[in-house]
């Protein structure tokens, strides 16, 4: 991707309350910089301080908001499986069967 190419990023954040956000970006280090200035989504902006736990790059916007729906679709431990168990503190409640 050249430098002025935008990336079509689909990102998971943690809120401060331990929930998490999904969403879509075509600049992930700005959005969520504006998340933690409370000018993001209504949602984050009583959860906050937010963290990226995942991320994922698409070719295209519809490929990456697709993903953001279907990741939205899922029940919590299936999100853990989806970013891999990334979450130390949850991997042990995910049922891997």
């Amino acid at each position: 991707m050249g430098k002025n190419e935008k990336k079509h990023t689909f990102y998971v954040l943690k809120c401060g309350d331990g929930s998490y956000y999904a969403g879509y970006t075509n600049d992930l280090e700005k959005r969520i910089n504006v998340h933690n200035e409370g000018k993001g989504a209504k949602y984050t902006r009583a959860k906050l301080p937010v963290f990226c736990i995942y991320h994922e790059v698409y070719e295209t916007k519809q490929e990456a908001m697709k993903a953001e729906y279907a990741f939205k679709q899922l029940t919590r431990p299936q999100k853990i499986h989806y970013m891999g168990g990334q979450i130390k503190d949850e991997i042990s409640k995910v049922d891997r069967t």
